[in-house]
């Protein structure tokens, strides 16, 4: 079976919260690869950073749609969080901070798609 029929018949058995852990869980394990990079590999560090970076960018935009059904309030905090990550990895990059708020907030997140009494690992 080639990759891409494999590919698409993951995407077709996945439930979107199945595939939304899997995808936090191939970004956190990039960051996580990232942090134990020597500082001076930049292109693997930055890599990390940004596909985070875009993963909460666009769960904010989805979350900035009016015709979202998600709780606003929920919304608000997934808003608030991007735009902590945001501000994080720049620190990051420059070299002013590390990658574990990141990894941490990844995790938890894994953690509540996971939902109680699911054995899932980060």
């Amino acid at each position: 079976m080639s990759l891409q029929a494999y590919k698409t018949a993951a995407t077709r058995a996945e439930s979107p919260r199945e595939m939304e852990y899997r995808l936090f869980g191939q970004v956190t394990r990039a960051l996580m690869h990232a942090s134990t990079v020597d500082a001076g590999d930049v292109a693997t560090r930055i890599d990390a950073l940004d596909w985070n970076r875009r993963l909460w960018s666009t769960l904010a935009t989805d979350c900035s749609n009016p015709d979202n059904a998600m709780d606003k309030g929920l919304r608000a905090q997934i808003i608030s969080i991007s735009l902590f990550v945001s501000r994080h990895s720049s620190a990051v990059m420059r070299g002013e901070d590390t990658f574990e708020a990141l990894i941490d907030i990844n995790k938890m997140v894994m953690q509540g798609l996971a939902g109680p009494g699911t054995a899932q690992a980060a």
